[in-house]
């Protein structure tokens, strides 16, 4: 069986007490998969501005960890996550696209592992800010998702708006933003907002297997894809990663574990702070 660690206000990591000082973001570790969990129950979820800014260092902890493979962010309960917690709209406002929030995706978005959000329910605003910003988006079927800047006379992030538009394409975006309307989760599915549906009750089993399944493949193959989709691989990045193909022995050992009919052993990390 996978051991477990936990993050947390009263979580530890690796036998050390974790700085943390608020419980609303949680982090639990099972053999090479990352699990983060937004738990604010009382507002569905909604992401206050001490969890976005706990959100870039438990990040800054775990990509480094060499037994973490996956990264999984969901929401406690039936819910992913409401948005932003209004009673810190001001601070958010204020900010711009300098504010902790557009930080905290970004560093969501340039994690160097695959990324998975796992939704329930509501994943709106904020939440589909976080939901966008990861590399994949399993959904349940009671899944809804909404963009409500327009309801609410604000300006979405500049990023956030580009990104969305990247993933969903340009007209998609602009209904979101435009009507601030609710769409379920197999409309989600038809504009590329989402890439699986599933019932509630298989959502937490199909995440485990495709978390088992990245887990198994090359991690150089892995960051060098993420880099390079995510238009981050400058010419020059794109010729170190294929040397690293050559002077790492991934491939020599992908090619090994098919001759011999096993599963591969990669071993490949990306070096600290790279």
């Amino acid at each position: 069986m996978a051991s477990t660690r936990q993050i947390g206000a009263v979580g530890r990591w690796r036998g050390k007490e974790a700085d943390v000082s608020d419980a609303e973001l949680t982090v639990e570790v099972t053999g090479p998969v990352a699990t983060v969990v937004m738990h604010n129950p009382a507002r569905r979820n909604a992401m206050t501005a001490a969890m976005w800014r706990q959100l870039p260092e438990l990040l800054d902890r775990l990509e480094p960890d060499a037994d973490v493979r996956a990264l999984v962010l969901t929401g406690a309960g039936d819910a992913f996550c409401a948005g932003a917690d209004l009673g810190d709209l001001a601070e958010l406002l204020d900010a711009g696209d300098a504010s902790i929030a557009v930080a905290a995706e970004e560093r969501l978005a340039r994690f160097a592992k695959p990324t998975i959000a796992a939704i329930r329910g509501a994943c709106v605003g904020g939440g589909a800010q976080l939901a966008v910003a990861c590399d994949l988006r399993i959904a349940a079927d009671d899944a809804r998702f909404g963009v409500p800047p327009a309801r609410l006379g604000l300006v979405y992030p500049a990023p956030t708006t580009r990104r969305l538009a990247r993933l969903v394409g340009p007209s998609a975006a602009k209904h979101l933003l435009f009507t601030a309307e609710l769409i379920d989760a197999e409309r989600a599915l038809r504009i590329g907002l989402v890439d699986e549906v599933l019932p509630p009750d298989r959502l937490a089993a199909r995440v485990d297997e495709l978390t088992a399944t990245i887990a198994q493949r090359s991690p150089l193959s892995i960051a060098a894809a993420k880099e390079i989709i995510d238009e981050r691989a400058e010419p020059a990045r794109i010729a170190w990663w294929h040397r690293k193909v050559a002077t790492t022995g991934e491939a020599r050992e992908g090619v090994a574990a098919i001759a011999e009919r096993r599963q591969p052993r990669f071993a490949w990390q990306p070096p600290t702070g790279d």
